[in-house]
């Protein structure tokens, strides 16, 4: 029987229950949880796995992520990973389900939550393939692991889980994979799949930078240095790093997403803080963006007569991510002979960011990583027939946001 046939074969005749899984995701989807704060989501996941019985499952890895393992006899060892944190949000999409939570977070203060990323849909998926693998078992033969990651929204939970001890046999003891896979729900059609070999996704790089200036009135401002004008002069020629220090040919992005300081518009204010980001493609120009960014902000700081040197910190990192060339290859011609005329190969390079790779760089494991629509082909038809995509499709604004992190 060809491969095509024998993988949707064993799909047809081993897919589980679809309703009670639609029923788990509304469940997610309505309690959602921070990153760092995944507990009912890992209890969920783990009761979920438990009911496989011949999984043997893993807790509290690198905070709250979980692992299954089901070992089939000899054969490869291959991971599929979902992510299970949600982002500090206020859900507007009006769905029947959807979340009215409120959490702390880590900065110590309440917001509300809600899971504009995906991840609810990742875990669900996940779990409907872990009980469908489970359940064909005698059709093919080696080590499943299925993971479950805490804390990706700020791109720390799979370095933490790693860190953990998730390879190491006196630790967790979960088996090195010989290859990591993973998807990401996007604002797709429902039934189409994604990929590319090399580079799929951008390094991410955030920073908070404090600028230091000397406050007083409004009315003296020759008594003061004025954290607001140096902070604009920063933001300004930080644009030049893209507009004049790098090739036109080259990919790189440098945002300043926000700018605080002061609070009322007579007092100048002792400082101001920056938050920025930056994406590019390679190992060199993520160096090179860094290393202008600490100089520019210096020399800014430097020419405006700061009383001390700006304090620059990095906030998050998200690791490059590159699908290997062979295993996306395989990957990719089994969704074609599967999803046919739905799989959408080459898809083009993202600028968003993930920190799936640092489950595989750590052991020297090849990775593959796809996207996958979340649209109802209805809707999405009749809006692309109108041209109303980006009005239309419930949602589709805050997923483009949420996915560009």
């Amino acid at each position: 029987m060809p491969n095509r046939a024998v993988v949707s074969h064993l799909i047809a005749s081993y897919k589980p229950e679809m309703d009670d899984y639609e029923d788990l995701y509304r469940k997610l989807h309505a309690d959602p949880e921070l990153s760092l704060q995944e507990r009912a989501t890992a209890s969920v996941v783990a009761d979920h796995l438990s009911s496989l019985k011949t999984l043997v499952i893993r807790k509290n890895v690198g905070g709250h992520g979980v692992v299954g393992i089901l070992r089939n006899g000899e054969g490869k060892t291959v991971l599929l990973r979902a992510d299970m944190d949600a982002l500090p949000l206020q859900e507007q999409t009006g769905l029947e389900y959807a979340s009215a939570k409120r959490m702390v977070d880590i900065d110590g203060i309440e917001k509300p939550v809600m899971h504009a990323c995906g991840h609810d849909m990742h875990v669900t998926s996940l779990l409907a393939a872990t009980e469908l693998l489970h359940a064909c078992r005698h059709s093919w033969s080696g080590t499943l692991l299925v993971l479950f990651q805490p804390n990706e929204e700020r791109g720390a939970g799979a370095k933490a889980m790693v860190d953990d001890g998730l390879y190491d046999e006196a630790s967790h003891g979960v088996p090195k994979p010989d290859v990591v896979l993973g998807g990401h729900v996007m604002p797709m059609r429902a039934g189409v799949v994604s990929t590319c070999g090399g580079k799929f996704n951008a390094a991410a790089d955030s920073f908070r930078a404090t600028l230091y200036g000397r406050g007083g009135h409004g009315a003296r401002p020759h008594n003061t240095v004025d954290p607001v004008v140096l902070a604009s002069s920063t933001v300004m020629r930080l644009q030049t790093i893209v507009s004049r220090e790098t090739d036109p040919r080259e990919a790189v992005v440098v945002t300043v997403g926000a700018l605080q300081a002061g609070s009322v518009e007579n007092v100048i204010s002792d400082e101001a803080t920056l938050f920025i980001n930056t994406r590019t493609f390679s190992g060199p120009s993520r160096a090179r963006v860094r290393a202008a960014i600490e100089r520019i902000i210096n020399a800014e700081c430097a020419a405006s007569g700061s009383p001390k040197p700006p304090l620059i910190q990095e906030t998050s990192s998200f690791p490059l991510l590159y699908n290997d060339e062979a295993v996306t290859e395989a990957v990719s011609q089994a969704m074609k002979d599967h999803f046919g005329r739905n799989f959408k190969p080459d898809m083009p390079v993202s600028t968003g960011s993930e920190d799936f790779a640092n489950l595989a760089t750590p052991v020297s494991a090849p990775c593959c990583f796809w996207n996958y629509g979340g649209i109802s082909p209805q809707q999405w038809d009749d809006a692309e027939s109108r041209g109303k995509i980006g009005e239309e499709i419930p949602g589709i604004r805050m997923l483009i946001l949420a996915l560009h992190k």
